[in-house]
Parts: C-alpha cells; sequence; structure tokens
C-alpha cells in the first residue's frame, strides 16, 4: 500500500437510540469501560500493517462538529483529521459522498462509529487485495445484511435480511476498498439509480454495483463484533471489554470499598463505603458512597449516594441517591428517589 489511507468514520445520525445521552454529546462520546466509544474505535486501527501513513476522515453532522473535532484536537493532536459535514441523512452512501474529495485514487478503510470489532488488520499488507469485507458467522443471519460468496471465497453480492439461512456470513460496517475512486463512481451511480431504502442510500447497494462491474472482493472474520448503538449494548460492550483486558479494578485501595473484578475506576473518583462490581465503569471525579453498583456505567463527576444501581447508564455531572434503581440518565441529571 504505497498510498496514504484514508479511514473513513461517518456518524452523523441523531443517535436517536441513544437518547437522553445523545441530548447533549455526539453518539461515539458516550462512555464505556473507562473510555468513549469513539476511542475503542480508534483503537481498531492499532493492528494495521506498520508504516501505513493514514488520515481519518469523520463525516459528522453539523450539531456535532465541534463536539468531535474538539475531542480530537484535545486527545489525539498528532492524528490528521478532516471533518466533513453530512447536513442531511440521507444515509451511509451519502455520508460517504460528502467525503468524496478525501476518499478519491486512495485506500479507503471505512467502518462505522458505532460498531466495535477484533481483528488483524495485518491482512491489508496484502497487495492481492481489491476489496474486503469484516463478517462473522451467525446461527441467523435473517434480520442482518449477510455477504454471498462462491466455492472460492470471493463475495458475489450483498443481501440485506435474506429469507434463508444458508449464507451466515453477517457484514459487521467494516470495510476496505482499494481504490476510493471506485467506491464514488459506485455511489454515483447508486443515486442516479435511485436505489434506496426508506429514504436512504445504503452502502450495500453500492458493493453491489462493484461487484457487478467485476472487483473482487474478499472476506475477513472477527473474533469479536460489539455494538454501542443502543442502552443495553453498551452494558453488553462494557461487560465484553472489561472482561478482556479493560478492568483497573486491582489498582484501586480504599478502607470500606468492596471490589468485585472486572471493573474500571478512575483514579480520580471518591468511592467509601461502596460494593463496586462487577462489571462496573466509574468515570473521573465521580463520588460514590454508601452504595452498591454494577453492570452500570457512570460517566465523569457524577454522584451517588445510599443507592444500589443495576444495568445502568449515567451520563456526565449526574446526581441520583435514594432506593435502589435501574436507570438511564444523560448528562446534568438530578434524582433523588
Amino acid at each position: 500500500m504505497n498510498k496514504t489511507l484514508k479511514i473513513a468514520i461517518p456518524m452523523a445520525g441523531f443517535g436517536t437510540r441513544m437518547r437522553p445521552h445523545t441530548w447533549s454529546k455526539a453518539k461515539p462520546l458516550v462512555a464505556v469501560a473507562g473510555r468513549t466509544v469513539l476511542d475503542y474505535v480508534l483503537e481498531q486501527f492499532k493492528t494495521l500493517p506498520k508504516g501505513i501513513e493514514k488520515e481519518y476522515i469523520f463525516i459528522v453532522g453539523s450539531y456535532q462538529l465541534e463536539q468531535v473535532s474538539q475531542y480530537m484536537k484535545d486527545n489525539y493532536p498528532d492524528l490528521t483529521c478532516h471533518f466533513v459535514v453530512q447536513e442531511e441523512m440521507l444515509g451511509q452512501s451519502n455520508a460517504l459522498y460528502q467525503a468524496k474529495d478525501h476518499l478519491l485514487d486512495s485506500p479507503v478503510l471505512m467502518t462505522f462509529s458505532d460498531t466495535l470489532i477484533e481483528t488483524d488488520l495485518g491482512v491489508l499488507a496484502d497487495p492481492a487485495f481489491q476489496a474486503a469485507a469484516w463478517v462473522r458467522p451467525v446461527p441467523d443471519p435473517r434480520r442482518f445484511g449477510v455477504a454471498v460468496t462462491n466455492e472460492d471465497g470471493w463475495v458475489t453480492k450483498l443481501v440485506e435480511k435474506p429469507d434463508s439461512m444458508e449464507n451466515n456470513l453477517v457484514v459487521v460496517g467494516f470495510y476496505y476498498f482499494e481504490n476510493g475512486s471506485d467506491l464514488i463512481a459506485a455511489i454515483e451511480e447508486q443515486q442516479e439509480r435511485k436505489l434506496t431504502l426508506k429514504g436512504e442510500f445504503f452502502l450495500a447497494d453500492a458493493v453491489n454495483i462493484m461487484l457487478e462491474k467485476g472487483i473482487k472482493m474478499g472476506t475477513q472474520k472477527v473474533q469479536a463484533w460489539l455494538d454501542a448503538g443502543l442502552p443495553e449494548a453498551v452494558l453488553e460492550t462494557n461487560r465484553y471489554l472489561l472482561d478482556h483486558g479493560h478492568d483497573n479494578g486491582s489498582d484501586f485501595q480504599a478502607a470500606g470499598v468492596n471490589i468485585i473484578p472486572p471493573v474500571f475506576i478512575h483514579e480520580t473518583a471518591k468511592i467509601k463505603s461502596s460494593v463496586i462490581g462487577p462489571h462496573a465503569s466509574i468515570g473521573a471525579n465521580c463520588v460514590i458512597e454508601d452504595a452498591i453498583i454494577r453492570d452500570s456505567v457512570l460517566d465523569s463527576n457524577t454522584e451517588v449516594k445510599a443507592l444500589i444501581l443495576e444495568s445502568t447508564l449515567l451520563g456526565k455531572n449526574v446526581q441520583v441517591s435514594g432506593k435502589s434503581q435501574q436507570l438511564n440518565l444523560g448528562d446534568n441529571a438530578s434524582i433523588k428517589a
């Protein structure tokens, strides 16, 4: 790969399924396992072959631009980043088309901002790669999009919500294209042919156009496929990440505090007379007193007192106290039960 790899990350959706959190923050900035979802999205690219130059293209809504660009500037000042605004929510292909000036004549790696995978991207060092879709075999693929392959393993088409379970390679929303110009040309044809679903241009239709024109697309299986697009999915992803190396509970020591691993506790959190865990993530400057917290994520500067929390998401600057609760509160909320 001689040219700079462009990593395109569409994230311009309104995040309605993650409200109330997305009323005040971009969905990729929701907390999980001690960091943000966006941090874990970026971590996926650490397995790229060494020596590849990278540029990141974030396709955002106008309301997200300031938050996401400032977050990247503050936390990843050494990365080369571009920000493109998608004014109308017209789908995945439309999002990439807004970024066409950055994608033409370059290899492109694309992922969604609420999908996390574990895979080895070292395969991109193979010059034979024209395109690839990352997949995960599942027992029942009928509610997903799948890759249909021939006897040689090459993708022949992508099918959304197949009727049968014969093809069970679910596409996880992670793609590679050797030449972004081919992708943009396919999207232009998709738009000319008005290939939409519920008014949106989905990437699968553009990929099928590329396949019709003879592009050779392989598949790569992922070891893990995580979602952060729903509150319950964020909690499940939090469990997985804490179970797989992102816990730091052994670093926290305080009298009267019982830690049940795995947990993440930020070093600035203040906790007393409480039980934390399993699968609890406690953000920076949180204050927790006389509480039991398990299977929950607390963002920074949140205060919990005299309360049992389970299966709960709390945003920043939240205050809760009282009896046992299962809560889903965005930033700056206050509840006394």
